[in-house]
């Protein structure tokens, strides 16, 4: 969101957090894939406790509906709304997961989630995927290119070391090294803003590594390679506790903004599908269940909206 800084999620899949947090990993390459390993969050949402909806159902494409699953596109990175995780370290978890399985199975369908980069799920709605739910803030240039769903909110925080023995800080960051996952809002417009700043100014440009995975920053900065990173506030929050505490938070959260499921710009009906599937399940209570199974309910929304005005 050019105007206004506002989020966009993708954090530590708990799998190479954890890996990284016993074993001390090397950080990766922009391009290379984060450590194994694997840990569980809390136990998976129980998609068979949604009965189906009738009359939403009714309502699903024909061409949706004949193909008896929904295609959801997400970057599993992102810890606690999407990440890779369970027994194998392979299974999809997070409340963006049981978010996904409880539309589908709201519709009388089946959620089939498919990991993807970040950057590479909104141009392939409609063709690929049916949805993307993947943390995606809500700003003018997204709803341009697609419909958004409005479902949570979240703010930008930053983390550093624990102690911060790189004395690190949120306003002085002229010619530090921060850590940030590409295709995000902290990269662009966040960072971005904050270099032509600092280069206007005559001071130091920022240092902004880029990469791929938000575990591979998260890797990054616990092993001290950059000074600080920039994600999401649940992301945040989420991958301090993952790390064995090695992680804290530094300044305040700032500019929390709503996130969207995303839908194909041509298809408003099922956008608006899915605004009322969402707010059926908000007010018969598994919303709630659903965030409070991951710690999340701060970010619950009271209301969901296609394309809301907050977009800036």
């Amino acid at each position: 969101m050019p105007l206004n800084p506002k989020l966009s999620l993708r954090l530590a899949a708990a799998a190479a957090v954890a890996a990284l947090a016993l074993t001390g990993c090397t950080s990766a390459s922009q391009g290379g894939g984060a450590s194994s390993g694997s840990t569980s969050g809390p136990a998976t949402f129980d998609a068979t406790s949604v009965a189906k909806d009738d009359a939403l159902a009714a309502a699903v494409p024909a061409a949706l509906k004949a193909k008896g699953s929904i295609s959801v596109g997400m970057d599993t990175s992102y810890a606690p709304a999407e990440f890779l995780g369970g027994s194998n370290g392979t299974t999809p978890q997070g409340y963006d997961v049981d978010l996904a399985n409880a539309i589908a199975a709201t519709w009388g369908m089946k959620a089939n989630v498919q990991t993807a980069e970040f950057s590479s799920i909104l141009p392939a709605l409609g063709s690929k995927y049916d949805l993307g739910i993947s943390s995606f803030t809500i700003n003018a240039d997204r709803v341009k290119a697609v419909n958004l769903v409005s479902y949570f909110n979240a703010g930008i925080m930053w983390a550093v070391q624990k102690g911060n023995p790189k004395k690190f800080d949120v306003n002085d960051v002229c010619g530090k090294s921060i850590g940030v996952q590409t295709g995000t809002v902290e990269e662009d417009p966040l960072l971005k803003d904050l270099n032509t700043k600092c280069t206007s100014a005559g001071k130091p440009a920022i240092n902004i590594v880029t990469l791929k995975n938000q575990t591979d920053v998260t890797t990054r900065l616990v092993n001290g390679g950059i000074d600080a990173m920039t994600a999401d506030s649940p992301v945040i929050r989420y991958a301090i506790g993952q790390t064995g505490d090695s992680l804290q938070t530094i300044g305040t959260e700032t500019d929390a903004a709503p996130e969207g499921i995303a839908v194909a710009k041509s298809d408003t009906a099922l956008a608006d599908l899915v605004q009322k599937t969402i707010t059926k399940l908000m007010a018969d209570g598994t919303y709630k269940k659903i965030l409070d199974t991951w710690s999340n309910s701060a970010g619950a929304l009271t209301k969901s909206e296609v394309n809301p005005s907050t977009a800036g």
